[in-house]
């Protein structure tokens, strides 16, 4: 038999190397049938409905972020940085040997809505900055589009570490602690703890590139090309 689970074990890949093991050593008589149930029948029901949720929610994020901006580029910039969290998340599952599960799902999702939040800070002062720099009258150049992306960027500079390093002072002890449940939570905080930090580069940094190589690009491609 397998050995016993401990807190560093989630239950299910403990159940499913002793899914193995039994069907390596035991052969069921006909008319007979195995079934695993208990906590593990409640997690196999609890995924099946992650499946569900986990691609609603992204369904329901996307459809509140057209509403708020009405533009698919504020859209497409904000949704690309999912994809630089979970390679966060799903390597710090890794480091610590955790397997996917319903807690890993949940900090998925949870994931998700503080990354979402965090572009769309970095975005809006973006496009109050780029909005500015239109009223002043001056003539647009890449020059000064460069200037007021990185006015913006700063502006939210400071918030977005606040949230950032509150966040991670929170969910660092969570992920260290070893008490009761500890198996549980330790895979929703490592997970979020990996993804916001891979995250937050992204939101500094690419969020800010992507907004002055599209109006940069809008602005080339609205001068007049003279022969």
């Amino acid at each position: 038999m397998p050995d016993l689970p401990d807190v560093f074990r989630d239950l299910g890949s403990y159940v499913e190397e002793a899914k193995e093991l039994v069907a390596e050593n035991l052969e069921l008589p006909a008319g007979y049938a195995l079934e695993w149930t208990g906590q593990y029948e409640y997690m196999e029901r609890a995924s099946e409905r992650l499946g569900v949720i986990i691609p609603a929610t992204l369904l329901f994020i996307t459809v509140i972020l057209f509403l708020t901006f009405r533009r698919f580029f504020e859209v497409v910039t904000i949704l690309s940085t999912l994809p630089f969290a979970l390679i966060g998340g799903i390597w710090l599952m890794y480091l610590q040997g955790y397997n996917f599960s319903v807690a890993v799902g949940v900090g998925f999702i949870a994931l998700a809505g503080v990354t979402v939040g965090n572009a769309i800070m970095m975005l809006v002062y973006l496009n109050q900055s780029l909005a500015e720099l239109r009223q002043s009258k001056s003539k647009l150049s890449a020059l000064n589009i460069k200037q007021a992306v990185l006015e913006g960027a700063v502006l939210r500079l400071r918030p977005i570490m606040m949230t950032v390093s509150t966040i991670l002072f929170g969910l660092i002890p969570v992920m260290l602690n070893e008490g009761t449940g500890s198996e549980v939570m330790q895979r929703i905080a490592g997970l979020m703890i990996g993804g916001i930090a891979s995250s937050l580069a992204v939101t500094l940094v690419l969020v800010p590139d992507i907004c002055f190589l599209w109006h940069s690009r809008k602005k080339a491609l609205a001068e007049p090309i003279h022969y």
